[in-house]
This record gives structure tokens, C-alpha cells and sequence, in this order.
């Protein structure tokens, strides 16, 4: 756990640093958790309760309709986890969040993460870069997904995160980039990454 905590620290130190005493009191709100594989930790039309720190394993959020499935986002370590929107709002979710390999988490709730919010402006404003960039990476991401070709969209998922094809199933990494199973192995086959 202080290891992860650690992770935790340097990450949103990197958005938005805490004096010590805001920092003991974060640090004491998170928990460790162990999932197993393919277990659901937010259903569609449940409110996301909890924020999750990644210490292991690989995690998807994902939209599913009776006609299509797409994969949204993935989280591995050391990233935060959950629905975002859901847990800022405190409203349902529209989407899901599974754990695709065993994954250990930390996680806290919304509300001691509020309560610290209420009591720290400065947490508040670590919240709200953490929201801003998260918005940025967002609106990146719907510009790649709307204007990149497919093998563009290929090439500027393996210069971010190479290591994903090892890590994740490929028909999950199409469903990410909106393109079917067999445009991407035929990506695989042929994209040489410079």
C-alpha cells in the first residue's frame, strides 16, 4: 500500500502539489482492493461511487447497446480509474467499467473525497486540474476519433502506449480506435512504427 501510495502522490503532485497536511489526510481516504478478471465494478444505471487508483492489471470502461459495443477508454497503472462523469455529478452512469486482467486498486469514495474537497481549497483545485485534463485528453481523443484515418488512429495509439498490445485483447484495442477486427490485424500486419 505505500508504494501505491506513492504512485498516487507523484501523480497528483504532477497536476497540482498539496501541503503536507492536505497530503496526510488524502493519503488516509484510500483503501486497497484485489479484483479478479472480467469482474464489473460500475453497471450501466448505477451512480459511480468510487474513484480508483491503478496499481495492477488493465481496465476498460465500455458503452453497450442492443446493437453495438465500444470500448471507451482504458486504465492501467498508475492512472485513475471510473466513470468520471458519474462521479462528479453523483448521477447513473451510461457506461461500464471492467476489469479485464486481475487488477489491484485503491479506491476511495465521493464522499471523503467531498469532504476533503469542503475542507481544502486546495484539493478543490487539484480536482479541478485533474478535471481539466482529463477534458483536454478527452477532446484529443474525439479529434483523432473523427478526423485520423484508421491507420493514423493505429500509429498514435502505439506512439502513446506501445506496450498495449501486450496487455490488452486486439479486438478490444479495434473497438477503441472504431475500426472492426479485421482492419486491425491487417494494421498489424503492415504499420511500421518509425
Amino acid at each position: 500500500m505505500e508504494e501505491g501510495l506513492q504512485h498516487l502522490k507523484k501523480h497528483l503532485f504532477s497536476m497540482h502539489p498539496l501541503s503536507d497536511a492536505e497530503w496526510d489526510e488524502m493519503a488516509g481516504i484510500w483503501q486497497l482492493h484485489h479484483y479478479k478478471r472480467k469482474t464489473i465494478l460500475t453497471a450501466a444505471g448505477e451512480t459511480e461511487r468510487h474513484v480508483y487508483f491503478v496499481l495492477n492489471g488493465v481496465q476498460r470502461i465500455f458503452y453497450i447497446d442492443a446493437t453495438h459495443e465500444a470500448t471507451l477508454v482504458f486504465t492501467y497503472p498508475y492512472s485513475f480509474s471510473g466513470i468520471a462523469d458519474s462521479f462528479l455529478t453523483q448521477t447513473p452512469s451510461r457506461y461500464f467499467l471492467e476489469t479485464l486482467t486481475s487488477s489491484t486498486l485503491m479506491r476511495t469514495t465521493h464522499t471523503q473525497m467531498q469532504q476533503l474537497v469542503d475542507k481544502y481549497r486546495n484539493v478543490e483545485k487539484l480536482l479541478a486540474s485533474f478535471t481539466a485534463f482529463a477534458l483536454k485528453g478527452v477532446l484529443e481523443r474525439q479529434v483523432e476519433l473523427q478526423t485520423f484515418s484508421a491507420e493514423e488512429k493505429f500509429k498514435t495509439l502505439l506512439k502513446r502506449s506501445p506496450h498495449v498490445l501486450q496487455l490488452i485483447p486486439h479486438k478490444y484495442l479495434a473497438s477503441y480506435l472504431g475500426m472492426d477486427a479485421t482492419t486491425f490485424s491487417k494494421l498489424m500486419a503492415t504499420v511500421r512504427i518509425e
